[in-house]
């Protein structure tokens, strides 16, 4: 059985690896395709604010 203290490790250690897998995954995608306006960027939410 494993401890509370090695799950937690365990846990840190897949979120790590989650996290640069999506990283470079989102930098081939952005090397790839050529760059779109700000305003279409769906994680950007300046365009929602009024100007």
């Amino acid at each position: 059985m494993i401890t509370n203290n090695e799950r937690i490790r365990i846990r840190r250690q897949m979120e790590r690896r989650i996290r640069d897998v999506v990283a470079e995954r989102r930098r081939a995608r952005l090397l790839e395709s050529p760059p779109e306006t700000p305003a279409s960027d769906p994680a950007d939410p300046s365009h929602l604010t009024p100007a």
